[in-house]
């Protein structure tokens, strides 16, 4: 069997954790300090909280964890649901549903399947690293596109590529939508806060890759990160370099840090940048998300920056780029951009 030779044995008790399903635990050089965690799962299907926010209802996650070991990753508190951190574990403590294929297709064949949208990659990539290795994405990709069901896919990995063949002929019969997230491009900054995933150069050939292959690709520029890569030029490059990719629709926001996150994220930026450590306490004091004048000028610099790059959509707030520039003084950084915008009665208050 596959890796068997790297079977963890049952003295190693540390790699060792009680879950539903468990076929075994497996380690290898080539990805050193990380576990796999081979289970049957029971589902496949997950269904979204009627309450969420979320534009579906239905998600698959093939994994649970995550090797891009992405500092601000919200999905970090799941992992704690089966009695492992959201910091070190949930990089390094990798479950893999290795049947899920079957278990789609058993529940997309009951009749009370209504073939509603499925979205991957939402709380871990589908296309990371380990894809490589299992394998899961092309049985699930056919899996939904015989059944008639539409769905959509997220991620940071040009493993993709491989499968573009496969979704070019699922596009054949169900809606299929692709997206890329990139929210910067700086690759200094990149391997600092995403140090398990490929560099923005590969991911805008795999935008590239994508859109020569026929189908649309959209970019979802999360998170941007306030005093790190929310600068005037920085929102411009990116969008700039989207542009010459070939993607379709960009849609930026900032970062936001929900439980779990919150404390991972904070560690990291208390090491990196501890000069910042206070500003975002301030700017996130009010829970999980940035002040609401804060996202508001930075979906305008957003929104100005996709009209100079041709990705201008009817919806987007329009105002003088020049006003919103000016709001961001490039020696405060948001903080003082927040405070021009509280003072201004147009401009509802922060805090």
């Amino acid at each position: 069997m596959r890796w068997e030779s790297q079977k963890v044995q049952e003295g190693e008790s540390a790699a060792l954790i009680p879950l539903k399903g468990m076929i075994r635990s497996v380690r290898t050089p080539e990805f050193d300090g990380v576990t796999f965690h081979e289970v049957a799962a029971k589902t496949a299907l997950n269904r979204v909280p009627g309450q969420s926010a979320m534009p579906f209802e239905w998600t698959i996650n093939p994994t649970r964890g995550c090797l891009h070991q992405c500092v601000y990753c919200f999905a970090r508190k799941t992992h704690e649901y089966l009695d492992l951190d959201s910091g070190r574990d949930f990089d390094s403590q990798i479950i893999v549903k290795t049947n899920i294929a079957e278990v789609l297709r058993a529940e997309l064949s009951r009749s009370s399947w209504r073939r509603e949208h499925v979205a991957l990659g939402t709380n871990s990539d589908p296309y990371m690293r380990a894809e490589g290795r299992y394998r899961l994405m092309p049985g699930i990709i056919r899996t939904l596109a015989e059944s008639g069901t539409p769905f959509s896919i997220l991620t940071k990995g040009p493993l993709l590529k491989r499968d573009l063949p496969l979704l070019r002929e699922a596009a054949q019969l169900v809606q299929v939508s692709v997206a890329v997230s990139l929210a910067m491009v700086d690759p200094q900054l990149q391997q600092r806060i995403e140090p398990g995933t490929p560099d923005p150069r590969a991911r805008l050939n795999l935008i590239r890759s994508i859109t020569d292959a026929g189908l649309e690709c959209s970019v979802l520029a999360m998170p941007i990160l306030p005093w790190l890569s929310d600068a005037p030029e920085q929102i411009d490059a990116l969008h700039a370099a989207l542009s010459d990719a070939g993607a379709s629709e960009v849609t930026a926001g900032a970062l936001h840090l929900r439980p779990g996150a919150r404390e991972w994220f904070l560690q990291w930026l208390a090491r990196e940048h501890p000069e910042l450590v206070g500003r975002y306490r301030r700017l996130y004091r009010g829970g999980s998300y940035a002040a609401s004048g804060y996202r508001s000028w930075l979906e305008r610099q957003a929104a100005a920056a996709r009209r100079r790059h041709g990705f201008d959509r009817p919806d987007a707030p329009r105002d003088d780029d020049e006003v919103w520039r000016r709001r961001r003084d490039p020696a405060g950084g948001p903080e003082s951009a927040m405070n021009e915008i509280a003072a201004s009665p147009a401009q509802p208050a922060l805090f």
